[in-house]
């Protein structure tokens, strides 16, 4: 008995149903919601890609100084820290060794220039041969050469300042014994206000990076401060402790603040790319089913229904996405409430 109850009802809903006219029957199907959503509108970068980069303060001068012949240091007269003044004595090594050598030297001049008169006076006399007084000139040549060799030795038994600045380091102390070139003393010409902040960037950065390009520099030396500057060399090779390619922003002005060599910065290099390949920036939430360089975002082309639409990603940044194609003719990227979207929803647009 049951059974006949529920076949006779639904005998009589498909009888109900089949005698709607078209427009009763479209309008018994449910309709789709109109989901609330909000845009940020597109624009393409232009080329302009920003790239974040740390490193430290220092000047394009910096220099690390020691003697030529070595010995034993008879003083060095700055401590670190210490102004110094370009052509300024800093340091001078013993140099009786040296002088002995230039006594010798000298004595040899003296013999060598005898000999000299002595063979002149017999070959002009045909008692010595052509040989024996170009022999002999010869050697006086010779003794005058280790004349000059021995008094720039000399000369560079004292080290000067090459630049007005500070000391950066002292490396060696009064009395100890070092080689040549061993260094002593580091000093910068921070004077000049010649600042530099050395950066380091990968390979795919440093490609896109352009002398001239534009950065700004913050620290927290002065955390109040931007500081303007420019990339002004870029290294031709790889540096092997770090791993990094080395970028150089030369700063555009005096700082306001005194700075010293090794201060920490962080920089925003605004390098400008080719205008053939556009960058779109779009925040992260608005990014989806992200797998390599594809993903989807939904966009709307008129205002009234969202598209699902599949982008390239051309790199991503601490705060942004950079998309290089996909966007071409949107009219606006949902941001908001695209987790209850699907491809041709009706959406209304909240401001």
């Amino acid at each position: 008995m049951k059974t006949l109850y529920t076949a006779l009802i639904a005998s009589a809903s498909l009888i109900f149903f089949v005698g709607c006219g078209p427009s009763e029957r479209k309008s018994a199907l449910p309709v789709q919601d109109t989901i609330p959503v909000k845009l940020i509108s597109l624009q393409a970068s232009g080329g302009v890609n920003e790239i974040e980069a740390t490193g430290v303060f220092s000047t394009d001068d910096e220099t690390i100084l020691g003697f030529k012949n070595g010995g034993v240091i008879s003083r060095i007269l700055v401590k670190e820290g210490d102004p110094v003044r370009k052509g300024q004595l800093l340091a001078s090594v013993h140099s009786s060794e040296v002088d002995a050598r230039a006594g010798q030297v000298n004595l040899s001049v003296e013999k060598a220039r005898r000999d000299y008169e002595r063979a002149s006076k017999l070959y002009r006399d045909s008692v010595a041969t052509l040989e024996q007084l170009q022999n002999a000139k010869t050697a006086l040549d010779v003794a005058l050469q280790d004349v000059k060799s021995v008094g720039f030795n000399q000369q560079y038994s004292n080290i000067y300042s090459p630049v007005s600045g500070y000391v950066l380091a002292k490396l060696a102390n009064d009395g100890q014994v070092v080689g040549p070139g061993t260094p002593v003393l580091q000093v910068n010409g921070a004077s000049n206000a010649n600042w530099k902040l050395k950066v380091g960037v990968g390979d795919q950065q440093w490609a896109q990076i352009k002398i001239g390009d534009q950065a700004k520099i913050s620290t927290d030396a002065m955390p109040n401060d931007t500081l303007a500057a420019v990339v002004s060399k870029k290294s031709e090779g790889l540096d092997s402790q770090s791993g990094t390619f080395t970028i150089f922003l030369e700063l555009r002005e005096k700082p306001a603040y005194k700075l010293a060599s090794g201060i920490f910065g962080r920089s925003v290099i605004q390098s400008v790319q080719p205008s053939k390949e556009p960058y779109w920036r779009i925040p992260y939430s608005a990014l989806l089913d992200a797998d390599g360089q594809d993903g989807y975002v939904f966009v709307t082309f008129d205002g009234k229904k969202a598209k699902k639409q599949p982008v390239k990603i051309a790199r991503m940044e601490k705060d942004e996405v950079l998309i290089s194609s996909g966007l071409e003719g949107a009219q606006g990227l949902i941001v908001a409430g695209s987790a209850y979207l699907q491809d041709g929803s009706p959406i209304q647009i909240r401001k």
